[in-house]
């Protein structure tokens, strides 16, 4: 049997340690099954070496562009994805999904749903893109899950979740007591399902255990963009709004308004740097009432105005 071959399209900025828990545990297969499972050719956009998260150089063996046999096409890119933009590499994208499984790792979702390649199919990617992403691509049925295997497509939200997608993917094409026996070479003792959470959950991240404290915040997190009154916020912790203010002072330090604006421009923030949309675009994405209220808020927050935040 021939082995399961990859192409790894990595763009420039690409996530080192997303495309290492991609690709190690395939490699970790060979040498556990003392057999050629899987093999791998590296592209770069124009064939040259592309760089990494961290300034290291990765040699390519190929362009983007040029003929490739592969059974799997990766797609990794990270840093500001939304902001890639070569048509060339897109018909390449597209040729390719002719007869390749397509994976986008990361940000890699983002290149291919520039190249059309995820309207119609679940999909999912990195948290912190995941605001623009949904803004960008309204055809594409987004979830938040660390990874998701859709027909032909794959998407994985990076990070380490890649390790998760490519044991899955073993397991799938050479059972599990392979697939077990790679996870322990990485000290993988939990496996982790394909739909579970990117994030820390909201008790982790706002270090607080009341629960009608972590009721209001989970409403501010998904009401971003027409956000919830106060009142609203009280009902859906089931206390008084004057008691909801308490709670907030004294869990977090800060009133409710307080920090809700501050979810509501950390989610701007996203939007400025990753995505193309104007300022006034931006303001409404995030519940203001105009851009002027937003440049303010913003300016107040961050220490510069929207624009050159960007």
């Amino acid at each position: 049997m021939s082995p399961h071959h990859f192409g790894l399209l990595l763009t420039d900025d690409f996530a080192l340690m997303s495309y290492a828990a991609v690709l190690e545990p395939f490699r970790a297969a060979n040498v556990l099954a003392d057999a050629p499972l899987y093999s791998w050719t590296h592209v770069s956009v124009d064939g040259r070496p592309a760089r990494a998260s961290n300034g290291a150089f990765l040699v390519a063996d190929q362009a983007a562009g040029a003929a490739l046999e592969c059974d799997t096409l990766f797609v990794f890119a990270g840093g500001e994805p939304a902001r890639f933009d070569d048509p060339a590499t897109f018909a390449w994208l597209r040729r390719m999904a002719g007869g390749a499984r397509v994976v986008g790792v990361s940000g890699g979702p983002f290149l291919l749903a520039r190249a059309g390649l995820l309207d119609g199919y679940r999909a999912t990617i990195h948290w912190e893109h995941h605001a623009a992403f949904a803004e960008a691509f309204p055809k594409v049925a987004l979830e938040p899950g660390l990874y998701v295997i859709d027909r032909r497509r794959m998407t994985c939200a990076g990070g380490t979740a890649g390790m998760d997608l490519a044991i899955a993917m073993i397991e799938r094409e050479h059972g599990p007591a392979l697939a077990a026996r790679v996870s322990e070479w990485f000290i993988r003792t939990e496996p982790r399902a394909a739909d579970g959470p990117q994030r820390l959950s909201l008790r982790e991240r706002y270090g607080v255990a009341n629960a009608r404290v972590l009721k209001a915040l989970a409403l501010m997190e998904t009401a971003v963009e027409d956000p919830a009154p106060r009142q609203a916020l009280a009902a859906a912790a089931g206390v008084s709004l004057r008691q909801l203010e308490r709670l907030f002072a004294a869990h977090l330090g800060e009133g409710v308004e307080a920090v809700y604006l501050t979810i509501r421009l950390a989610q701007a923030d996203r939007l400025l740097r990753q995505t193309a949309m104007t300022v006034t675009e931006v303001a409404v994405a995030c519940g203001f009432q105009s851009a002027s209220h937003f440049s303010r808020a913003f300016k107040a927050r961050y220490g510069a105005a929207p624009s050159r935040r960007r």
